[in-house]
């Protein structure tokens, strides 16, 4: 049976359609419907020169899982055509996606700017990992001032990096106006868009450069597997800038009259990060990873829709309760974000937020410990409802100033609000809230009693000191 490849990737089809055919083949002799999963190493050659073509990339096929697979192939196109992408590679977690791309990018002396609201993980991974390798990253305050971003640029700035929807906080970036100012000065612009996912918003669309995702959340949907993702939008012109960026306008390597550039052209950049960085630093994706990846991808639209629609419903349900300060969610008129989240995300404004009591510490916990439906965790985007308290866990090892300045306080609790029925997961959530009435109503009485019961202590030790022979009061 002859294998055969759908027209799929170049607006041939809509969103719903592409997720679940983009990239897929047909035909592998056996009448398989959907894609295999290839769990092999590497693969035969037929001849000492089949051997020397696949690795010239004369063939055009495989030559180890490492570098690519097919299982991994099909889900490569199938996100490339979602994200409007020219190429995607799969890595094994979010970080080694956001690793890998900047690190195709980035050399050691370069520097590069980031949004100030970033998943933490993602701000320690740039200021103590990246400083090791001699990157050194500038978190710019306000991103809506295009001023601060222009008075941050150096002779050896090299990238901008944001987040579509900041995680947990929501606060959102103008797109277009961060993709004019990177045009401007030449950058490449990296957004992390885990949390919209193409269904939601394509930034390819808007300006950007590469997207990254950890496909370990939305686009997977059932936490079962960790996988990365980065798509090459394929627009930024590498060869304009050949000092800037001589990886790709360099000979690929001795011997060699071919640059990346000249050889891939728009597929320069994922070209080099697939080749030098991805397959020499192994952060390889297994091909069953993939395939629990792609089976996620096929009902992508429908999940991210849902998730969407309960969030609204919550947060608006959240602002209503006189015991919360505030709710994180760019999805209600009240949020400083809504007017780009209405200009932006018109199909929903994700399922991600935090937000504060004004109890503090004990309200979170007293809420948390209360909940039943909601999973506590440390993920985000699965089916299932999840619930965590940041200042205690991902954000623990941010001083109490920065906490404060980045706006994670105590009583901050963060939502990855799922797809069950909406009122199940209201019902969950009164229960939470009980328990928070109950802690208030009682921990005045509590505190009352801890201190009269201190008294008597104290009274009772210094009665027996008294009695004791020998001693002085």
């Amino acid at each position: 049976m002859t294998t055969t490849q759908l027209p799929f990737g170049e607006d041939h089809f809509g969103f719903a359609t592409d997720q679940v055919h983009a990239g897929e083949q047909i035909g592998d002799g056996h009448g398989a419907r959907i894609t295999p999963i290839y769990l092999t190493a590497g693969f035969v050659f037929d001849s000492f020169d089949h051997a020397k073509a696949r690795f010239e990339g004369d063939d055009g096929a495989w030559t180890y899982s490492r570098n690519s697979n097919p299982t991994n192939s099909v889900v490569e196109e199938r996100l490339a055509a979602l994200e409007h992408g020219v190429d995607c590679i799969l890595v094994g977690s979010g970080q080694a996606a956001i690793t890998v791309a900047m690190l195709g990018i980035l050399k050691a002396g370069d520097h590069f700017l980031a949004t100030q609201s970033l998943y933490e993980g993602t701000k320690t991974l740039f200021r103590e990992n990246f400083s090791r390798f001699g990157i050194e990253v500038e978190f710019v305050e306000n991103p809506h001032d295009l001023d601060e971003w222009r008075s941050r640029i150096r002779s050896n700035t090299r990238a901008v990096f944001a987040e579509t929807i900041p995680n947990p906080k929501n606060d959102l970036i103008d797109f277009d106006l961060i993709a004019g100012f990177a045009a401007e000065h030449g950058l490449p612009f990296v957004i992390d868009s885990t949390a919209a996912t193409p269904y939601l918003f394509r930034p390819l669309d808007h300006g950007a450069s590469i997207v990254v995702h950890s496909a370990s959340k939305f686009l997977s949907g059932h936490g079962a597997s960790l996988a990365g993702v980065i798509v090459d939008g394929g627009t930024f012109d590498w060869g304009r800038y050949p000092q800037k960026f001589p990886q790709f306008s360099a000979p690929i390597h001795d011997g060699s009259e071919d640059s990346y550039v000249s050889r891939f052209g728009a597929r320069a950049f994922s070209a080099y990060s697939r080749s030098i960085i991805a397959a020499r630093l192994g952060p390889v994706l297994s091909p069953f990873n993939a395939f629990l990846l792609l089976q996620g991808l096929e009902t992508l639209s429908l999940r991210v829709e849902r998730h969407s629609r309960n969030a609204l419903a919550i947060a608006t349900w959240l602002e209503q309760q006189p015991e919360v300060e505030s709710v994180d969610y760019p999805g209600l008129p009240s949020n400083p974000s809504h007017e780009l989240a209405v200009r932006y995300f018109p199909k929903g404004q994700g399922s991600v937020f935090g937000f504060t009591f004004r109890g503090g510490v004990a309200s979170a916990r007293a809420f948390i410990d209360a909940v039943e439906l909601f999973s506590r965790m440390t993920h985000i985007g699965d089916v299932r409802s999840m619930v965590l308290h940041p200042a205690t866990t991902s954000h623990s090892q941010l001083s109490d100033a920065d906490k404060q300045r980045l706006g994670i306080g105590q009583g901050l609790v963060r939502l990855s609000v799922g797809i069950e029925e909406v009122d199940d997961l209201v019902a969950d959530l009164e229960r939470g809230f009980s328990a928070v009435r109950a802690q208030a109503a009682t921990g005045p009485v509590l505190e009352q009693l801890r201190h009269e019961q201190l008294t008597v202590d104290r009274t009772e030790l210094l009665e027996s000191l008294a009695v004791q022979p020998g001693h002085q009061p």
